[in-house]
């Protein structure tokens, strides 16, 4: 099942999505694959810390993260990848390595690849390894407020 917190929030907002049901996948390559969508259509969620405060790092799953990049546009001194342990309570409804993308439901900031918005709508984990949402990018940038910023590499 889908994050309620997660589907709360979209039906309180109207927010219209779909939930797709695929084989399970523990990385968000894998989860485009099962799910048959292309893997820069698909977001992984990726927790960093930025001088010690957690956040996230949203990018297409063919993407890797650019460090040094979001070091600049964050403006921390010090940004590293968060351990499994940093973050795991924070997301109580969430399988550990699925969480959505909405870092404002976990207060935390959200920094999303400028690459996401190509296609016009975002696909990323439900909170489970089963079953991702799809939604207009529109709606994610609106509901989420992400710093949308160059952070990511091939």
């Amino acid at each position: 099942m889908s994050s309620p917190r997660l589907e709360e929030f979209l039906h309180s907002n109207r927010v219209a999505y779909d939930t797709v049901t695929h084989p399970h996948a523990f990385t968000a390559q894998e989860t485009a694959e099962r799910a048959h969508i292309r893997g820069h259509a698909m977001a992984k969620t990726v927790m960093v810390k930025l001088d010690g405060r957690l956040a996230m790092a949203v990018l297409p799953s063919d993407e890797w993260l650019d460090v040094a990049r979001l070091r600049q546009v964050s403006g921390a001194r010090e940004v590293a990848l968060a351990n499994e342990s940093d973050f795991k309570d924070r997301f109580p409804e969430c399988e550990v390595g699925a969480m959505p993308p909405f870092g404002n439901l976990y207060h935390m900031d959200v920094y999303a690849a400028e690459s996401l918005a190509d296609d016009g709508n975002i696909a990323f984990n439900a909170g489970n390894h089963r079953e991702l949402m799809r939604m207009d990018w529109s709606d994610f940038e609106r509901l989420v407020h992400p710093r949308v910023v160059q952070l990511s590499r091939h």
